[in-house]
């Protein structure tokens, strides 16, 4: 079982109802969770008002990262070897927007290779984005 802290999740459900709301919308990831004995990754921006349901970019491990739901309770139910599952990593943060990261992770192949070339990059933070009605009409496109 995977157990976001109140911080993330209060985030993650507030990024969710703004989707909703404004479809250019456009988050940096709030959570980051992995296979710590494989590539397995994935980066939600949102979480839906049924508390299971992500949004996000996932990446198995292909080659072939995606954006899609995913279900936090069917992660947290994988079972690795050793005991081990699929961990939140808590130190996650991130300037680059999840259109920047589904971008980068495609041409790079994985999320793994992405983080790295988007690490090198100088920072490109998202904007603060208010919850009101105006939030990106005035911004340019990324």
């Amino acid at each position: 079982m995977i157990v976001l802290p109140d911080p993330l999740r209060a985030r993650l459900l507030a990024n969710a109802e703004q989707s909703a709301r404004d479809t250019f919308f456009d988050p940096a990831p709030v959570v980051r969770l992995f296979n710590p004995l494989g590539p397995a990754t994935w980066l939600a921006s949102e979480l839906y008002a049924d508390e299971d349901t992500l949004f996000g970019l996932a990446d198995l491990g292909f080659g072939c990262p995606e954006l899609g739901c995913f279900s936090l309770r069917e992660i947290g139910a994988v079972r690795l070897p050793f005991g081990m599952g699929i961990e939140c990593d808590l130190a996650f943060a991130s300037v680059h927007r999840l259109s920047v990261w589904a971008d980068t992770a495609r041409v790079a192949g994985s999320i793994l290779h992405a983080d790295t070339l988007l690490s090198r990059l100088s920072p490109d933070p998202a904007p603060e984005q208010p919850f009101g009605d105006d939030t990106l009409h005035d911004l340019p496109p990324p």
